[in-house]
């Protein structure tokens, strides 16, 4: 650890957060010995041990703070996180490639007037409540393009986000850079052959939930859901930019590229 620490490296003081999970643990135990801890308030760079779920979390709670994530696998899907192997973490931090990703902001109204503000890095998503079909108006800069969709729900995918439940929902994969977003309904109804959209970053996106009593639905950006919406607006969130690291030919670029491939 002191030959380590004799010379300049790119981060000097490294905060390990773990989910928790058995797996994490043990890996957290096993880094703090080699390397130390310091509080995440006081780190140059924040080392996650996890799964996906974990990076999402902790981009949230470090959302505006200016401090780059690296993620470690100690879940099950792992797509943000970087392998295990604790040794050359050091090096690994030295050499890491730098994406930049871009959350969505979501504004939801709900029955009572009450207006809620939310961040989204993967997708904001709506979502029927009961049994009975969502009827949803969606206009793009405050024109109308879809007078009535009738389908279980409809989401808003970020390029990082497009590969998770966008991609189940049968959405485009979109490259990381892309300035764009998905617009993807969820079992549409009607209209029967519609797929959906590929929308620039710049255009507001406006959800008018139609017979809200009658057919209620729920907002859901990432993990915050808000119940029974009127209306939600969804846009690209410019200037908050979150830093995420990867080991080189793992980056996030290459990963939605391998999605594309099938690997």
């Amino acid at each position: 650890m002191a030959a380590e620490n004799s010379a300049k490296h790119r981060f000097e003081r490294i905060a390990f957060l773990s989910s928790g999970a058995p797996e994490a643990t043990a890996a957290l135990h096993e880094l703090v010995a080699r390397y130390g801890n310091v509080h995440p308030d006081a780190a140059d760079v924040i080392v996650a041990l996890g799964g996906d779920g974990l990076m999402l979390r902790t981009l949230h709670r470090f959302m505006g703070a200016n401090k780059p994530i690296y993620g470690m696998n100690r879940g099950t899907v792992g797509f943000l996180m970087n392998e295990f192997h604790g040794p050359d973490l050091i090096q690994r931090l030295d050499e890491a490639e730098a994406s930049v990703v871009h959350p969505l902001l979501m504004k939801a109204i709900d029955m009572e007037g009450e207006i809620v503000k939310a961040r989204a890095i993967n997708e904001v998503s709506l979502m029927r409540q009961s049994y009975q079909v969502a009827k949803m108006r969606v206009s793009i800069d405050g024109r109308e393009r879809l007078g009535e969709l009738a389908a279980d729900g409809l989401l808003v995918a970020t390029p990082v986000g497009s590969t998770a439940y966008n991609l189940s929902a049968h959405g485009p994969i979109l490259p990381l850079d892309a300035t764009m977003v998905a617009l993807t309904p969820i079992s549409a109804f009607r209209p029967r052959g519609w797929r959906g959209a590929l929308l620039s970053d710049k255009m507001q996106i406006t959800i008018d939930v139609l017979e809200s009593d009658k057919r209620p639905v729920a907002a859901v950006a990432d993990h915050f859901e808000l119940k029974n919406i009127v209306k939600v607006t969804v846009s690209m969130d410019h200037a908050t930019g979150l830093v995420l690291l990867h080991d080189p030919g793992h980056s996030l670029n290459e990963q939605i590229l391998r999605e594309q491939f099938g690997y």
